[in-house]
């Protein structure tokens, strides 16, 4: 038996790794970082004796001093023997120790947090999208680690029309937020979507698909190459610390904003759902009436959709101004959400079998397109 992360995004360290039954396991730290959560990994198994392979059972145990421990309850952890089909594997914990079990079917399974998306698959996600028409591929700048900050920038500009920006992954252990771009792209530039066309009529996008690539392919959850927060960045980025942010922030005094959505998934609630920045300085009743119909019209468009949990909304000016949607919402005045994904399931439409997963979320992002067409009018 070998247990190996050697790779993309992979993240475990092995303690004891001699009996299937019992295998001891740990989560690296991000670096320079105390947070942890994230875990990507590899099991070759034992050739099978009498064609059949015993149950093999992980404890990740340091999963009790995790960044976000209450993700642990009711969560279940995905395996894959192809690493494309994800599926959910029987999970428990006991306030200290994560514990998976599995009994392969076949000679090799991935086991990780959440369905991973690749450096190269975002690699393919960009330089797929710059073969339409309708979209050019634009790279801000490097990151730390020396990789292109990538933008797409989807439509023409034109009179009257409005600027749309979305970002994902500032948190990279977050890859359902990538998965949510890209379903969002894939349907932007469906020139057979009226949807889309009509849109494109109206506005023009800029789309970040991964604010933290460093962080990504190290395998972290929340922190780029040295450490950093990305999501607490915002009001003062230097290119030292946090170029992804730096980057981006340029670009947008470049272009303006006339709706923000920043993508990513929430560790504890098993339910999708809106944040916004009720507490900056510059918001008012205009900026409440735009929330508050966007998310109208998402409960109108998707059952995955909900708004009766999520987080407590801050009070008037004591919004944090370092976190990006409540730092472009009082820039540029202008509406401006967080989305949040579950890493367990949607309890709304539970499924057992895949839990909240790639393709919903993917789906969701297409769900959000029809969203966006719904308001592009009323943003100026």
């Amino acid at each position: 038996m070998q247990i190996s992360d050697n790779f993309d995004s992979g993240n475990i360290r092995v303690i004891e790794a001699s009996d299937p039954s019992n295998i001891q396991l740990e989560i690296k730290h991000d670096n320079q970082s105390d947070f942890y959560q994230w875990f990507h990994f590899k099991l070759q198994t034992d050739p099978a004796e009498n064609g059949e392979r015993p149950e093999h059972v992980m404890h990740i145990i340091n999963a009790g001093d995790a960044a976000y421990v209450e993700g642990w309850e009711d969560y279940q952890a995905v395996a894959s023997y192809d690493r494309d089909h994800w599926f959910r594997v029987p999970t428990t914990y006991d306030g200290k120790t994560l514990t998976f079990t599995l009994a392969p079917e076949y000679d090799s399974v991935y086991f990780a947090y959440f369905s991973p998306y690749s450096y190269e698959r975002h690699q393919d996600l960009v330089h797929s999208a710059q073969m339409s028409p309708d979209c050019q591929l634009q790279v801000l700048g490097q990151t730390l680690d020396g990789r292109d900050m990538s933008l797409l920038k989807i439509g023409q500009e034109g009179e009257g029309k409005k600027t749309i920006w979305l970002t994902a992954r500032q948190h990279p252990g977050e890859t359902m937020a990538e998965w949510f771009i890209e379903g969002f792209i894939d349907r932007l530039l469906d020139e057979d979507d009226g949807v889309a066309r009509a849109l494109l009529n109206k506005a023009v996008f800029y789309i970040v698909p991964n604010m933290n690539p460093d962080g990504s392919v190290r395998g972290h959850l929340r922190t780029n190459a040295v450490g950093a927060n990305l999501n607490r960045e915002w009001l003062e980025p230097s290119m030292e610390r946090s170029p992804e942010v730096f980057l981006v922030r340029e670009k947008m005094f470049e272009t303006g904003i006339d709706m923000f959505l920043d993508i990513h998934g929430d560790e504890a609630l098993p339910v999708n759902f809106l944040a916004g920045c009720e507490g900056v300085v510059a918001y008012d009743e205009r900026h409440k009436a735009l929330e508050d119909k966007f998310k109208e019209i998402l409960l109108a468009i998707t059952p995955e959709f909900q708004d009766d949990r999520g987080y407590e909304k801050d009070e008037p000016g004591k919004a944090n101004p370092t976190v990006g949607t409540n730092w472009v919402g009082n820039q540029f005045k202008c509406l401006a959400y967080t989305v949040e994904m579950p890493f367990k399931d949607n309890d709304l439409l539970p499924d057992a079998t895949v839990g909240w997963s790639d393709t919903r979320s993917s789906l969701l992002g297409r769900d959000f397109l029809t969203g966006v067409y719904h308001m592009v009018d009323e943003l100026r």
